[in-house]
């Protein structure tokens, strides 16, 4: 009886504790900011979160396409409840879902979730830049949610930045009205006023100015190594986190000439030649232009002041940010159909398309990356074209940030696939970059799920949101995939070095000399890279 009293009352206490964790309190947080006072929400487990912050002025009327402006002060409370607009944008990619208060030019905002009881607590600060190809993605998407970070001791946010032609078009008459004499890269200018920003403010929220690591996917890859490479942004930051992309190689951005070009072209195909006509467009109307196939598609550009130089010639002189790096790929970033197209994966069909794709340096390129059967194709085109695509440039990244740096450089390789869907997806599929395409045919047959990670595959497990995705049945490998990435990550971000007691250990790069590689999947190892050769052929390829 009194064991079974014991445990009774023990499941009764448990039961209290799990209520207690799981009510939000009456009382709105309330926080003093440099433009006034933001009320928001006390999350369970005494988490606080501020959602729709403006950080920036609204970039609309005469300031689109200028540089972010100073945010205005407001007088009495502002709410800070709810996740603002996201940045003009089309529907593009099946993977992406949104809290945001609508699609808006008046988009830059930004969210903090904070563990901190105290302005005293000095908590290390992560700050992360959504992808989408600077065409799409926001900070309310629940992948990016900030709170599992936060209950790590960190107080994290997710930062709106403009995207598409709203974002990065350079015009000649932009370049001469600016004061900078620069035009293009107001996104990447929107982030960088966002830095600037923790900088004034995230004491006020319990973190750290000086312990900033800035992380992001695919084009917020990118990002990071675009701040890092940036004097607007190199000295906001401590550390730095890329999954998947950056600036370095294959996706380089192109000359403020080139970039000016591109938007007088795309101005006269609209009717509109003139900076005058073209910020008369109404923005939905402006939007819908760029849905026409000869759109030209807007992204960064060396505009001579966010970027002095090529970014290229920014790492290789070392001039980045002296700061560590963590950063790495996933195992098919691309399918092997944008080598092969619609042919089959045999032997003759691969050399034909690699003899297309490299001519005279064909035999090279298949020394390389060699099918030696027919069932070896289907792998080996896979890794060319997730290197092509955004393998390499992240190779890149590391290897010569180790080099010119001066800090410590992690490398990972992410090979875990996302499991099964659940039955309710019936024959969805998952679409190139971590989408969903649904079929209408219910007859019709399935296709075969991916056979390794894709593109924005890790995403929820590295920020430990697993559970905000309801397309597919996780598992619990997949649980225990997401909290090693998870601590791996938090790691870094407290100290710089993602290793901790108790996890495989996780050796920084050697510059010049095959990597350690940190393969993260069910059974998550270190190796040493099996395919320097690969990457050096690129370089080789890109450089010339």
């Amino acid at each position: 009886m009194k064991t079974t009293l014991s445990v009774l009352l023990a499941c009764v206490g448990l039961t209290t504790l799990a209520q207690a964790q799981s009510i939000k309190t009456d009382v709105a947080p309330r926080v003093q900011i440099a433009n006034g006072i933001l009320e928001g929400v006390a999350e369970t487990g005494g988490l606080r979160s501020f959602k729709g912050i403006p950080f920036a002025a609204p970039p609309v009327g005469n300031l689109r396409w200028r540089e972010p402006q100073p945010a205005k002060n407001w007088s009495g409370v502002r709410r800070a409840q709810t996740f603002g607009p996201r940045a003009m944008q089309r529907a593009i990619f099946g993977d992406m879902n949104f809290r945001s208060d609508g699609v808006k030019e008046d988009c830059l905002y930004l969210n903090v979730w904070t563990p901190a009881k105290s302005p005293a607590e000095k908590l290390p600060v992560l700050v992360y830049f959504y992808g989408g190809g600077y065409m799409a993605g926001d900070g309310s998407e629940p992948r990016y949610d900030g709170e599992a970070m936060a209950r790590q001791g960190i107080v994290t946010l997710t930062v709106n930045y403009r995207l598409g032609v709203f974002g990065f078009m350079a015009h000649p008459e932009l370049t001469n009205e600016s004061p900078n004499h620069a035009s293009g890269n107001y996104g990447l200018l929107d982030q960088q006023a966002a830095l600037a920003w923790v900088q004034q403010n995230i004491a006020a929220f319990g973190g750290d100015p000086k312990r900033v690591t800035i992380a992001g996917e695919s084009a917020g890859s990118t990002s990071v190594s675009a701040q890092m490479a940036s004097p607007l942004s190199r000295n906001l930051i401590a550390g730095a986190i890329g999954e998947s992309g950056s600036l370095l190689g294959t996706l380089t951005p192109v000359t403020l000439a080139d970039a000016e070009a591109i938007g007088v072209k795309f101005g006269e195909s609209i009717g509109a030649p003139t900076l005058a006509a073209l910020r008369a467009m109404p923005g939905d109307q402006l939007l819908e232009t760029t849905a026409r196939p000869t759109t030209p598609r807007f992204g960064p550009c060396v505009d001579g002041y966010f970027f002095p130089k090529p970014v290229l010639a920014i790492f290789t002189a070392g001039e980045q940010a002296h700061v560590p790096l963590l950063a790495g790929w996933n195992s098919e970033e691309m399918t092997y159909k944008l080598v092969l197209g619609a042919d089959a994966p045999t032997v003759a069909n691969y050399t034909k398309a690699v003899q297309k794709l490299y001519g005279d340096r064909a035999t090279e390129a298949l020394k390389h990356y060699t099918a030696t059967t027919d069932a070896d194709v289907e792998q080996v085109a896979t890794d060319l074209a997730g290197d092509r695509f955004i393998g390499f440039s992240t190779w890149k990244w590391t290897d010569l940030h180790s080099q010119t740096g001066g800090k410590p450089v992690y490398r990972y390789f992410y090979a875990r696939p996302r499991p099964a869907m659940v039955p309710e997806m019936g024959n969805a599929t998952a679409g190139l970059a971590g989408g969903v395409v649904k079929n209408t045919d219910a007859a019709a047959p399935k296709q075969a799920p991916p056979k390794g990670a894709v593109h924005s595959a890790e995403i929820e497990y590295a920020m430990g949101n697993l559970g905000s995705n309801k397309v597919y049945a996780w598992t619990a490998d997949d649980q225990n995939v997401s909290k090693t990435m998870m601590a791996y990550f938090a790691n870094f971000i407290k100290t710089g070095n993602p290793n901790k007691a108790g996890m495989p250990r996780w050796d920084a790069v050697t510059p010049g000399k095959p990597a350690p590689v940190m393969h993260i999947d069910v059974h998550t190892q270190a190796q040493q890279e099996g395919h320097r050769d690969r990457y050096l052929f690129l370089d080789q390829m890109v450089t010339k």
